[in-house]
């Protein structure tokens, strides 16, 4: 971790030498006219569009709660969190593994249970805004691979969960904000290489000017570069992405077709100069971190809140906090939890991707690039928020942010940098 940190903080010097060695090569460069230029490339209809698909997030934020917590007390009303609890306990001696076999029947229910609004919110309301390429049946079956990897993840969390709860019985939320800490930790390990490709397909990325020029971005960063893969999101919808993910041995650059397919050889570096640094600042490492904070605030609420809801209703036949039968009301408030503390989460990954934003200007040095890149995210994205609302609800920098950094770093920069007129088409269909 020492080494970690040490080269995080060098990272980060580094991305303040360069604005001191070439502060104001450009000073009749005009950033805001310049930032203006391709904010301007969004209007009428298409950015009315993008703004009405985000605020609409601002809502679906809530509503996700809410329904989330009315799925889970009709589990504990209905008494069926009991009835798979006594399931369970019928089917294996060993009370260890209980909360692993309630996993399976509570999970197909809440998931059965919020399919409705599930489809509404993934499925319809993406075709709606012309998000989505699949159709239905393609969905239900990536929802029910889903659905597979969220009974074998949670089948692990509750028996890990429960065995805490069971063995430090004053203080389990410290151990169970660890578990959670660790479930995520090994979930960022192993996803890209055993969930992702449940998904996706992963192949090389072809030889070509593009593959030679992440691999020179790779090794000048320090980056493992054997493998670039490219995966076919085209499938699921039009979003443009890619990623350095995993941890340790799994760590691969990935990036999707519709990247390669829908930009050009500059903003495609500009992209992988933003992902790669996500790597060199240790960015996954300090959002774990920072997210078991978060952990040990909300374990601490249900510390102490839930064996009084449980004490109150006798109806839900849930014997104590250690019954996997409270599942439900750990999960209702998680989901309280969430809410409330949307603010700080969409922080903690904000700063990260500001950071990463910097990183990327300096390694692929595609200023044009990477604002033409903000510019198709806002396809999406709200281009233009008020200061406090890109606080609360955006957990990127806003698109009028990146775009200005952008403009601003080319003014210090890029020597005799002039104002481009953007060659880009934005009907946000």
């Amino acid at each position: 971790m020492r080494t970690g940190m040490l080269r995080s903080g060098l990272a980060a010097a580094a991305l303040l030498v360069p604005a001191a060695a070439f502060a104001a090569t450009s000073p009749h460069f005009d950033v805001e006219a310049a930032t203006r230029a391709y904010l301007d490339l969004l209007q009428g209809p298409a950015r009315a569009r993008s703004d009405a698909y985000f605020e609409g997030g601002y809502w679906l934020t809530l509503w996700s709660a809410l329904v989330a917590v009315a799925v889970n007390f009709v589990l504990l009303r209905a008494g069926l969190s009991a009835r798979f609890r006594d399931w369970a306990e019928r089917r294996v001696k060993w009370r260890w593994l209980v909360p692993a076999l309630y996993a399976l029947p509570f999970i197909l229910a809440s998931m059965l249970l919020t399919l409705p609004w599930t489809i509404y919110t993934d499925f319809i309301r993406e075709r709606q805004y012309g998000l989505m390429s699949q159709g239905f049946g393609a969905w239900f079956g990536d929802w029910a691979k889903g659905l597979g990897v969220a009974m074998v993840v949670n089948a692990l969390l509750l028996t890990a969960l429960f065995a805490v709860i069971r063995t430090f019985r004053r203080t389990w939320w410290l151990w169970g904000a660890g578990v959670m800490t660790g479930l995520v930790a090994f979930g960022a390990a192993v996803a890209p290489v055993f969930v992702a490709p449940l998904f996706n397909t992963y192949t090389e990325l072809p030889a070509g000017p593009i593959r030679d020029r992440i691999v020179a971005m790779a090794e000048a960063n320090h980056i493992p570069a054997q493998h670039i893969y490219l995966f076919d999101a085209s499938k699921q919808s039009k979003r443009i992405s890619a990623n350095v993910s995993g941890l340790g041995p799994t760590i691969r650059i990935s990036l999707n077709d519709n990247l390669l397919n829908r930009t050009g050889p500059d903003e495609i570096a500009a992209v992988m100069g933003h992902e790669m640094g996500h790597y060199v600042l240790g960015h996954v490492l300090r959002s774990i971190l920072l997210f078991a904070l978060v952990f040990v605030l909300v374990f601490g609420a249900i510390y102490r809140i839930a064996p009084a809801l449980i004490a109150r209703n006798p109806q839900w036949r849930v014997r104590d906090i250690a019954d996997p039968a409270a599942t439900p009301v750990l999960a209702i408030m998680a989901s309280v939890a969430g809410l409330l503390l949307t603010p700080v989460q969409n922080m903690i990954v904000r700063v990260s991707e500001s950071e990463a934003d910097a990183f990327g200007l300096n390694a692929a040095r595609e200023p044009d690039g990477f604002a033409k890149v903000a510019m198709r995210l806002s396809e999406y994205r709200k281009i233009e928020p008020g200061p406090i609302e890109e606080a609360l609800f955006f957990d990127h920098p806003s698109g009028a942010t990146r775009v200005r950094m952008s403009m601003q770093w080319k003014k210090d920069h890029v020597p005799g940098a002039t104002m481009v007129k953007p060659d880009l088409a934005l009907d946000g269909k």
